[in-house]
């Protein structure tokens, strides 16, 4: 089973950290990111099996930062942080196009705070951008957006950020590369009976337990932050691997099936978590009803729902905000995701996909509820 998690994966999320990426704080690690870049580019073309969608989860912009300002500590004032930010995430972004253009691959920045991921219109922007570049086979490098943030909407460490984007796109794996091998009973360094984890439940108590505080002076993570990350990306149903970045061939390996590192098995399939978060929504914004037609090709044949089956519109809500779909006797047939607040979607009632842009100026998408962000009564 634990093989097949990976070797089955589609949808993958990777995230390497600071020690990694810049050689422990001496400097972006040129071959490393080469390495990466290779494996990643692999995958996505598909070299070895079935083609991949993956998203790099970068940290080391502050530590690539540092390095240039010619700091040796970390600062413990923010804005020195966001400051060393700025300067190395140039470098870091120019290094992964270099190293992905190399290999064939489009590649495209994305800086992320937690607002954007708490705000449910901007939640939705980001999730339809990276959806997009992956049909694209662009592959995103993300990382915090340090120059911009507070103490009030960091992630923390990019253990965080990457669960949260395997969160908003729905991944079916999350892989964490570190500078261990994986998770042991205790701190192998300190207790030499340390017993090491090959798998384990996500989420289970005692593995936070285990993991010991950060261990790196250059990067803010820990085990601790791994082992919680692993647990909020298996909210939405993705598995986690937790391995030494340095591996040969790692992700590759993984990908086709290999045991590698710690592996946190989430209990719940993804698309079931989707549902579940969609059905939790008990207060709703607002409704759309429809017409026959659309009933049915919601519930018979699984499609979207598209504008021209809308007859009406009640209450109001956002983009973004979870609203119920009802039939022409107000029974909810399915609930979902808005694409477009409800004054538009007033005006969009009755008419064609292919007229949205004329009618508000723009377009963000021929649907009014696509089918992946819906939940059906009754399926």
């Amino acid at each position: 089973m634990s093989s097949n998690l990976l070797r089955d994966a589609h949808r993958i999320v990777v995230k390497v950290g600071s020690s990694l990426v810049t050689n422990e704080g001496r400097g972006l690690d040129e071959a490393a990111i080469e390495e990466w870049s290779r494996q990643l580019a692999a995958l996505v073309r598909g070299d070895a099996g079935p083609k991949r969608e993956v998203i790099m989860v970068s940290s080391g912009a502050v530590a690539e930062g540092m390095k240039r300002l010619g700091w040796a500590v970390r600062p413990k004032e923010i804005h020195k942080q966001q400051a060393a930010a700025a300067v190395g995430q140039m470098g870091l972004v120019q290094m992964y196009e270099t190293k992905l253009s190399e290999q064939g691959m489009g590649s495209a920045q994305v800086l992320l705070t937690h607002a954007d991921l708490a705000d449910r219109e901007r939640y939705l922007n980001a999730r339809t951008t990276l959806l997009t570049l992956l049909q694209l086979g662009i592959v995103p490098v993300i990382n915090e957006n340090d120059t911009v943030v507070n103490d009030e909407i960091k992630f923390g460490d990019n253990d965080t950020l990457g669960a949260l984007v395997a969160n908003l796109i729905e991944a079916d794996a999350l892989i964490i590369l570190t500078d261990q091998k994986g998770l042991y009973s205790a701190d192998p360094r300190k207790n030499p009976e340390a017993r090491f984890i090959d798998v384990a439940e996500a989420g289970n108590p005692e593995l936070e337990v285990m993991a010991g505080g950060a261990g790196s002076s250059i990067g803010k993570g820990g085990m601790i932050t791994k082992i919680l990350a692993a647990k909020r990306a298996a909210g939405s149903g993705a598995s986690t691997v937790i391995a030494w970045g340095r591996e040969k061939d790692v992700l590759v390996r993984l990908a086709a099936g290999e045991s590698i590192g710690t592996l946190l098995v989430a209990q719940t399939h993804k698309k079931q978590a989707r549902k579940q978060w969609i059905a939790d929504h008990l207060q709703l914004r607002g409704s759309v009803c429809v017409d026959d037609g659309a009933v049915s090709k919601l519930k018979d044949e699984g499609k979207s729902l598209l504008p021209i089956g809308m007859v009406g519109v009640e209450g109001e809500f956002a983009r973004g905000d979870v609203i119920a779909v009802r039939d022409a006797k107000g029974r909810e047939v399915a609930r979902g995701l808005a694409n477009y607040a409800s004054a538009e979607a007033r005006l969009l009632c009755r008419r064609g996909s292919a007229e949205i842009e004329r009618l508000l100026g723009y377009s963000a998408g021929p649907e009014m509820v696509h089918r992946d962000n819906m939940l059906v009564a009754g399926h």
